[in-house]
């Protein structure tokens, strides 16, 4: 077998594609959480918290007096918590989102009825018939 069709025998594997799948969907629902956070939660918590810019935050690790994180990374190492706050909270989003659809999952998992028992075959309907008559 070559190369080429042991790989295209391995790509076309229904795990495979599923998983491409799953993490192309995976990476445009990243943005879209990170949408949610960046534009819809932090301005809400920096409006609870008197306006306060989380992804702007940083403590300076080289000296630096800079007022911007852009500005600060430019003249040297930072450590920039108000970002890692913000990832933290895309994360937690993400996770709760993802518990919720799984959860939702397993409901309509569990709302389906057992599937019926097989049918009797047509040989052992006919020897109980027999036994029966011989029980009597």
């Amino acid at each position: 077998m070559g190369f080429a069709t042991e790989f295209r025998q391995f790509a076309l594997k229904g795990n495979v594609v599923d998983l491409a799948v799953g993490v192309i969907i995976g990476g445009a629902f990243g943005k879209i959480v990170d949408s949610l956070v960046g534009d819809v939660v932090m301005p809400a918590v920096g409006a609870i918290t008197g306006g306060v810019d989380f992804s702007n935050h940083f403590i300076g690790l080289a000296g630096q007096t800079a007022t911007t994180l852009a500005e600060a990374k430019k003249a040297g190492a930072v450590l920039a918590y108000g970002n890692f706050v913000t990832v933290a909270l895309n994360f937690a989003i993400l996770a709760f989102i993802i518990f919720i659809m799984v959860r939702q999952i397993n409901r309509l998992k569990q709302a389906e009825p057992p599937p019926p028992p097989p049918a009797t075959p047509e040989d052992v309907a006919l020897l109980r018939e027999i036994r029966d008559a011989l029980r009597k």
